[in-house]
């Protein structure tokens, strides 16, 4: 049989073991939702590289095609409307096409993608893990 303080002292030791276990778990976890926050960052700024490089090249030659498409209407439009309607009709279809590229930009920027899925589904399983041991322990 064991004594009282025996029993203290084995109760002392699970705890002293359970707290260096949770402690060490905390760490990793930390260091878990660390690396992947910086995983996620580095996707997002990827993203917003690709979308700005983008937006630099097709402003470029969006410009060059702009000067030409208001010339080509200006030729074809009659006289009375030629200065006004031929850069209403180039400038509606560029803005189109810029909203198009900025819906894409900002769906490949969306906020499901930049949570740190993996930390979360690991602090659930120990969470249940540790809900387990504790039922254990009090069995």
């Amino acid at each position: 049989m064991e004594s009282d303080s025996q029993k203290s002292s084995s109760v002392g030791t699970l705890l002293s073991t359970l707290l260096n276990e949770v402690t060490a778990l905390v760490r990793g976890e930390a260091a878990l939702a660390k690396a992947e926050m910086s995983e996620k960052t580095h996707q997002a700024m990827v993203s917003v590289g690709a979308i700005a490089t983008a937006g630099a090249v097709l402003f470029g030659g969006f410009l060059t095609l702009l000067a030409a498409l208001v010339m080509l209407l200006n030729e074809v439009l009659p006289p009375e409307t030629r200065p006004w309607l031929s850069t209403v009709v180039v400038g509606a279809a560029v803005t189109l096409i810029g909203v198009v590229m900025l819906k894409a930009g900002l769906k490949s920027l969306n906020a499901q993608g930049l949570m740190p899925n993996r930390t979360m589904n690991s602090l659930r399983t120990d969470k249940a893990m540790a809900k387990q041991h504790i039922k254990e322990e009090v069995k």
